[in-house]
């Protein structure tokens, strides 16, 4: 009787690597995120004006630079 429950015992451990087997040769899915939506025509206009403050800010940002490094001897 302890040979047959050693023999079901092994057939469920062969069945049991072999599942984990079937689950580890199953490539990962990558979740694509949908095409973005176009930004509303006020919402790229903030943008747009953000942007040009910002670069307006790092250009006087440079020419205070510029000006501070010129005047030291």
């Amino acid at each position: 009787m302890d040979v047959v429950f050693d023999v079901v015992d092994l057939a469920l451990d062969v069945s049991d690597v072999i599942d984990r087997t079937k689950q580890l040769s199953k490539p990962d899915t990558v979740e694509v995120p949908p095409d973005p939506k176009p930004l509303p025509a006020a919402a790229q206009r903030a943008l747009a004006e953000a942007e040009e403050r910002k670069r307006r800010r790092e250009q006087s940002d440079q020419a205070a630079s510029a000006t501070d490094q010129a005047s030291q001897p």
